[in-house]
């Protein structure tokens, strides 16, 4: 309870600063995704085609007070397949000096920091189920409640070019179950920006650690949700390369009130080039693996894995306006054993339009 009044305490008299005029301003954007894609999984899968039609609506807010503070948030309107709402945001604010200040859904900052790598465009995948649980992104081990706090330092931090940031997140009051819950979580996370050579080069290093604490009933896991990513990209001209790596526990939930503990890593690397007449040619790669065991107290001995490889060409139509094709490969391991069914691969042809 006291963790959750100095969270309250801290909204309240941020918000009680100063008046903020009545209708804030807002800016609004949005996309419309629509094309077709075509799998081909491994093993005695049956090959799958269907039309993707993806739309959002995005619409962000922000005032400043009198004493030059901007208050700002965002909610976004998704149809995927099934209309739902974007209602995780957390209220941001930004202090004169640089300080930024995310309350509620802050996210953690180890996932804040993570370099972007470059990946192909489109929307193809493979959509077989398994029990496979290796990781596919970076921050996997960065979790966090609805009820935190992330504070980001200003731009040049200390050091040309750095920026920090740090965050926690407190017991959401949800009753444990059999099933294992994120119940607190702490994050750090820096980004470091430079230019080389003769400024021709702008090399971006990134990453973060994060740890946390599990709710569940019974007998609790071994190991909590925690881990570190580290990544680095470069950009020259037209040219973007990146990589990333991340390392750490987590766990996922395998349904029935089974809770897999999983210990993991993950390497993303990737490449995108700007050829000119508005064509982008990008290809990306993840590896991923973990051993993962349902018995706590017990880990994994067999390995789980998830190699996947992708490449698109993006051509810009018109401003705003963009066509895609994309390509990936997929391949899995589950136990040691290859599970075709949750591999194979899948192409894709679209476009997009946005505002």
């Amino acid at each position: 309870m006291k963790k959750e009044l100095l969270m309250a305490s801290a909204l309240v008299s941020t918000l009680g600063v100063a008046s903020v005029a009545q209708a804030v301003s807002y800016t609004l954007a949005g996309s419309m995704k629509i094309g077709a894609e075509f799998e081909s999984p491994g093993g005695a899968a049956v090959d799958t085609n269907n039309v993707v039609d993806l739309s959002n609506f995005n619409v962000s807010l922000s005032e400043t007070t009198d004493e030059g503070t901007t208050l700002s948030t965002s909610f976004q309107i998704l149809d995927e397949g099934v209309m739902e709402t974007d209602d995780d945001n957390s209220l941001t604010l930004t202090f004169i000096g640089g300080t930024v200040v995310d309350l509620l859904n802050a996210g953690n900052s180890a996932g804040t920091h993570v370099v972007a790598v470059p990946g192909a465009g489109g929307e193809q995948g493979i959509g077989g189920t398994s029990s496979n649980n290796a990781p596919t992104d970076v921050d996997f081990g960065a979790g966090s409640t609805a009820l935190g706090i992330e504070v980001h330092s200003p731009a040049n931090f200390l050091a040309d070019g750095l920026k920090l940031s740090a965050s926690f997140s407190a017991d959401s009051g949800a009753a444990k179950t059999a099933t294992a819950a994120l119940d607190s979580s702490y994050g750090i996370g820096a980004t470091y920006v430079t230019e080389l050579g003769a400024g021709d080069t702008t090399l971006t290093i990134g990453g973060g650690f994060s740890g946390s604490e599990v709710a569940k009933t019974g007998t609790q896991l071994t190991t909590d949700q925690e881990g570190f990513n580290i990544g680095v990209s470069a950009v020259t001209g037209a040219l973007t390369v990146g990589v990333g790596f991340g390392d750490g526990d987590t766990f996922a939930d395998e349904g029935g009130s089974v809770t897999s503990q999983v210990d993991g890593s993950v390497t993303r690397i990737g490449i995108s080039y700007a050829a000119g007449g508005g064509i982008t040619l990008a290809i990306g790669a993840t590896t991923g693996e973990a051993k993962d065991s349902t018995t706590v107290g017990t880990a994994g001995t067999t390995d789980d894995s998830h190699d996947a490889t992708s490449a698109s060409v993006t051509y810009a139509v018109a401003d705003g306006v963009s066509a895609v094709i994309g390509y990936t490969t997929v391949d899995q391991n589950d136990e040691g054993l290859n599970d075709e069914s949750s591999g194979g691969s899948a192409w894709y042809i679209g476009a997009t339009m946005s505002f």
